[in-house]
């Protein structure tokens, strides 16, 4: 095996890893906020691609018009979702959420489906499709734009959390939700943020990638799934931990399909996560809980 190969495949997953650190920075929001796993965060990736497109096809809005759009009924969709499936619920059990949240992506695709169709569809690249070559391997332009809009999100959610006050909100309530309440912060409006943030973000993840990889109303069970991967990886952290969870996911990813057969691609995210739920559960920079006696 040359090394242009190997450096073909790093760079292609590394790309591809960023979606999935995307993703996975959504569940992990919404997680450390909530304590919800959320299975719908796909839908919203989904969400991204579709209504870029809808804004751009019937309503014949420009790229740079139709992206802020989309991003904008995106979220709003996610705040639809906590205020009328998460908020009424009181003392809702863990199995609970997960079926509400499993109902609300079927719900989301279901609709998706009857709105725009199953013809699966591509976005145009943002900046051509002319490869860059960088050694003896190429990219796309488009992967450049994922992986610095990655970086230039991750930076926005960094300052976010650390230098705002509805973001050391979010972390109080993230450490302790009653706490956090007893000293007067809203827990409900850190909640609703939370999903904001996420879903946002999905369908920015949803929108980057549909250039490479097309999207369809169904799109976003895999990449959530993955991104969830990613998530689990990190240990279900908001910060650099899912970030490397995810490059780590894509290039692995990537490897294995050049290196073994494409036909294994989907089925590596998903060994990763049995072995890493096997053999360290709170993931690879998580720290194990203790409990005192």
């Amino acid at each position: 095996m040359q090394f242009d190969q190997i450096l073909q495949y790093t760079l292609s997953g590394l790309s591809t890893g960023a979606i999935y650190a995307l993703i996975g920075i959504g569940f992990s929001i919404i997680y450390n906020s909530t304590g919800i796993i959320n299975f719908a965060q796909g839908e919203f990736v989904m969400l991204g691609g579709m209504l870029t497109l809808f804004f751009m096809g019937p309503l014949k809005l420009p790229l740079w018009a139709a992206i802020p759009c989309a991003v904008l009924i995106s979220t709003l969709t996610g705040i639809v979702f906590e205020r009328f499936a998460i908020r009424p619920l009181r003392q809702p059990t863990p199995i609970n959420l997960v079926i509400i949240t499993i109902g609300g992506s079927i719900l989301m695709r279901g609709l998706a489906m009857l709105l725009w169709g199953k013809d699966t569809q591509s976005l145009p690249p943002f900046s051509g499709d002319e490869p860059i070559a960088i050694g003896g391997a190429t990219i796309l332009p488009q992967h450049i734009w994922i992986l610095g809009i990655t970086l230039v999100i991750i930076a926005i959610n960094k300052l976010y959390f650390y230098h705002t006050i509805s973001g050391k909100a979010m972390r109080a309530c993230a450490y302790n939700r009653r706490a956090a309440g007893l000293v007067g912060i809203d827990v409900r409006r850190m909640v609703m943020f939370s999903f904001m943030i996420s879903s946002a973000m999905g369908a920015v993840a949803g929108i980057i990638v549909a250039p490479l990889t097309m999207t369809a109303y169904d799109v976003g069970v895999m990449l959530g799934l993955k991104g969830f991967c990613a998530a689990i990886i990190g240990g279900m952290s908001s910060g650099a931990a899912t970030v490397v969870g995810g490059l780590i996911l894509g290039v692995l990813e990537s490897l294995g399909a050049g290196l073994v057969s494409s036909g294994y691609k989907d089925a590596i995210a998903f060994i990763i996560l049995l072995l890493i739920l096997f053999i360290r559960p709170q993931g690879l920079f998580g720290k194990a809980d203790s409990e005192r006696v």
